[in-house]
């Protein structure tokens, strides 16, 4: 227990660290600017109104990145093709039309079971449950799946869901390891979206195999609780508390293999309002990182919904790409 009340004091003040990035000096992130650009990939989950709605699907979803974005490297979302995962001719198909397009698949974002459960049984239930999507990304040739840390029904201390999600992710990286398959983790719900506690879990984990997702917008430490546990409960929810995502950034890319730029809305010029991306590309600059760039607009889901301010699907992935390649 000492390493995990090390893990734990390490913790420290990350959770009220807001603000500390902001206070800096902006020269601080002027870093020289190289002409280097990073590959771009296409997130399934920025057409996610078409899928819960049934007007797009997985085998098609590659061709359409291709052609109607110009982006060959795609990202899949577990919950959009959920009754195939017993169907092996589906991920054979699958593959088989990416090569023929000449797409790359790049990672499978897993959203299951629990791997971070508090209770034994369910939590090593929770980790052999994603075996099946480490054995479809195996098929695919992707380099990762992505996994969360906690669910929406999270309960637990900082503390003790680490020890659960150390157990639980080091058991699934020991099936990964057997596959060359990168398991990587995003901050995306509960504890895992403090960055302190992330880049932690990483430093505790120090294996090959492992590492992490940074998302943009997944900063939010403390939320109201959903009224329904579903993905539409979720994104019905409003942030309470937000941890400073240019220091949860900078904490998580040097663990980071691969990056999600989630945006929401842009204004006239074409900027996301919400964060300062040429700002975030310096950390990813400074950090050495040399992977994939993945676009991942959400406020299609918002636009769908009716609410202001919120772009189409199509034209929230081009202003995503344009602000990416303008960014680097």
């Amino acid at each position: 227990m000492s390493n995990r009340r090390k893990f734990i004091k390490q913790l420290g003040l990350g959770a009220v660290g807001t603000g500390l990035v902001t206070m800096l000096p902006e020269s601080l992130f002027a870093s020289v600017r190289s002409n280097s650009t990073y590959p771009i990939s296409l997130a399934q989950f920025s057409l996610a109104s078409e899928f819960f709605t049934g007007k797009h699907n997985t085998l098609e979803f590659p061709a359409r990145a291709q052609k109607e974005f110009g982006v060959n490297i795609v990202e899949y979302v577990s919950m959009f093709f959920a009754d195939k995962m017993n169907d092996a001719s589906f991920f054979k198909e699958l593959k088989m039309r990416t090569d023929d397009l000449g797409v790359s698949n790049h990672l499978i974002m897993v959203d299951d079971e629990n791997i971070a459960n508090l209770d034994k049984e369910k939590r090593n239930h929770a980790v052999e449950s994603h075996y099946k999507f480490v054995d479809a990304a195996k098929v695919l040739g992707c380099s990762s799946i992505r996994v969360n840390l906690g669910s929406i029904e999270q309960t637990g201390t900082a503390e003790e869901v680490a020890d659960a999600a150390l157990e639980g992710y080091n058991k699934l990286l020991k099936y990964g390891d057997e596959h060359d398959m990168n398991i990587i983790v995003e901050n995306h719900v509960g504890h895992s979206c403090n960055g302190k506690w992330l880049a932690n879990i990483m430093k505790e984990v120090n294996h090959k195999r492992a590492g992490v997702l940074p998302d943009f917008g997944n900063f939010c430490i403390n939320r109201t609780k959903p009224e329904t546990m579903d993905i539409a409960g979720y994104m019905n929810t409003k942030c309470l508390e937000q941890y400073d995502m240019y220091l949860g950034i900078e904490e998580l890319m040097p663990y980071a293999k691969g990056v999600s730029a989630k945006t929401h809305k842009f204004d006239a010029k074409g900027n996301e309002t919400e964060m300062d991306f040429k700002r975030i590309f310096n950390i990813i600059e400074k950090s050495g990182f040399d992977g994939i760039i993945g676009i991942e607009y959400e406020g299609g889901l918002m636009h769908l919904q009716g609410m202001e301010g919120y772009v189409s699907n199509e034209e929230g992935i081009m202003a995503t790409k344009k602000l990416i390649q303008r960014s680097m």
